[in-house]
C-alpha cells in the first residue's frame, strides 16, 4: 500500500524511530520517577530529554510539558480541566470530534454552554465570529490549528490576541498542525495538544499537552505520580500533576527520534513537499469529469479532499484501496465540519501526503482515479 493517510497516522516511520523503541524495549526498561536505582534514573533521563526536545519545539518551559496517550487525551484534560459550571465554551466549526465531543458531553452532563463560530470567507471574517460569541461566561476559546478534512489553516496567532484582550484562555487543537506549522506555545495559543504519531513522525499511542503556564486545568485523572506520594490530595507539580501512572517509556523515546528527525528536515521543508504534492494531485484532476474539490482557495497544510460525482466517498476510498492507494473516506471524525461544508451525507476522500512520499506515486493515484471518475 501507498499511504497517502499520513493525517491519520503518519507511515512510514524514520528508521531512527524504529531504532529507538526498539532500543528502549531493550535498555530502558525501567519505570521513571518510580525509582531510585539506576534502571529507572536511565529511563527518566531519557523521557526528560524527550520532553526538552518537545519544550524547545513548542517554545515551552520544560516543565509545562506533558506527556499523554495521544490528542484527543491531551484535548479532554484542557477541555474538562478549564471548563467551569456556569460557563461556556467556543470552538470553530472545523473542529475534530476530539473537540467536539468533550464539549457536547460537559453541556449534557454538566450544562456547560457551548458556541460554534463559523469559519469565513476570511480570516477577518473568522475572528469576528470568535469575538461576537466570546463574553463574560467564556471559559475558553478552543480552536484547531488545521483542518483535519481539508487542511485550511486557521489564524491562530490572531486568535490568541483576540483571546488575551479578552482575558479568556485559547486552546489549540494541533494534531494537524504541529510538524509543519511553527506553532508556539504563549504566541499561537495558551495551550497546544499534539499528537505524536502524525506530522511529528513518532509512534502511536504518544501526544503532548503544552502549557504556557498562564493556565493550568484542573486534573481529570489523579493516582501515582512519584511526586507527594505521602498525600492523598493530587500533586500540583507540573508536569507530574498531568502524569498520572506509568509513562509509555517505549513510546516517547520513540518520539524523541521523530522530533529530532522533524527539526532536522524543518518544518517549512516538510510543509513545502506536502503542498507540492497536494497542489499535483489538484493539477492533475482538476479537469476531470466530477472531480470536486473542497476549500481549495484557502492557505492549507497538506491535505486535500475531493469527491467523484455522487459516488460515496467511502466507496472511492474502498476502490482505491483495492488498486493499493490508502486514503481516508467518510467523516474523518469530524461531523461538525462536514456540516459547516455541506458533505456530511457523502462525506470525502482526504489526500494526506508525507514526507516519504514522491511525485511518481501522486502521479499513479491521479491516474487511478481518472479511471474511476
Amino acid at each position: 500500500m501507498i499511504n497517502f493517510d499520513n493525517s491519520a497516522a503518519s507511515f512510514p516511520k524514520p528508521a531512527s524511530v524504529s531504532k529507538a523503541v526498539y532500543e528502549a524495549v531493550s535498555r530502558f526498561g525501567g519505570n521513571p520517577g518510580r525509582s531510585g536505582h539506576k534502571l529507572s534514573a536511565a529511563a527518566a533521563q531519557k523521557v526528560f530529554e524527550v520532553r526538552s526536545a518537545a519544550a524547545e519545539m513548542f517554545g515551552a518551559q520544560v516543565e509545562n510539558v506533558a506527556f499523554t496517550l495521544n490528542c484527543t487525551y491531551a484535548l479532554n484534560m484542557a477541555i474538562k480541566g478549564l471548563a467551569k459550571s456556569g460557563g461556556n465554551l467556543v470552538i470553530s466549526d472545523h473542529e475534530h470530534n476530539a473537540v467536539a465531543r468533550p464539549v457536547y458531553k460537559l453541556w449534557k452532563s454538566r450544562g456547560i454552554g457551548f458556541s460554534v463560530a463559523a469559519t469565513g470567507e476570511n480570516d477577518d471574517e473568522t475572528l469576528s465570529n470568535f469575538d461576537k460569541l466570546i463574553n463574560e461566561k467564556t471559559c475558553a476559546v478552543v480552536c484547531t490549528a488545521a483542518s483535519n478534512v481539508t487542511g485550511r489553516i486557521m489564524p491562530l496567532k490572531r486568535l490568541k490576541k483576540l483571546c488575551e484582550s479578552r482575558g479568556v484562555p485559547l486552546i489549540a487543537d494541533g494534531a494537524q498542525g504541529c510538524g509543519v506549522l511553527d506553532l508556539k506555545v504563549g504566541a499561537d495559543a495558551d495551550i497546544i495538544c499534539a499528537s505524536g504519531h502524525k506530522g511529528l513522525y513518532g509512534p502511536c499511542a504518544t501526544g503532548l499537552f503544552i502549557t504556557n503556564g498562564k493556565y493550568t486545568p484542573d486534573t481529570i485523572i489523579e493516582g501515582g505520580t512519584g511526586a507527594t506520594s505521602a498525600q492523598l490530595e493530587q500533586t500540583g507539580q507540573l508536569p507530574e500533576m498531568l502524569e498520572s501512572g506509568t509513562l509509555n517509556t517505549c513510546a516517547i523515546i520513540g518520539l524523541g527520534e521523530g522530533i529530532r528527525f522533524v527539526k532536522k528536515q524543518t518544518p517549512q521543508r516538510i510543509l513545502a513537499h506536502e503542498r507540492a504534492l497536494c497542489r499535483q494531485l489538484e493539477r492533475e484532476l482538476e479537469n476531470v469529469r466530477g472531480v470536486v474539490f473542497y476549500e481549495r482557495e484557502y492557505e492549507r497544510v497538506g491535505v486535500t479532499a475531493f469527491n467523484i460525482g455522487a459516488m460515496h466517498s467511502e466507496e472511492v476510498a474502498q476502490k482505491l484501496a483495492d488498486k493499493g492507494f490508502a486514503l481516508r473516506g467518510g467523516l474523518q471524525c469530524a461531523a461538525v465540519t462536514h456540516t459547516a461544508l455541506k458533505t456530511k451525507e457523502q462525506g470525502v476522500v482526504r489526500f494526506s501526503p508525507s514526507v516519504f512520499n514522491t511525485p511518481q506515486q501522486v502521479a499513479a493515484l491521479a491516474r487511478t482515479v481518472r479511471n474511476l471518475a
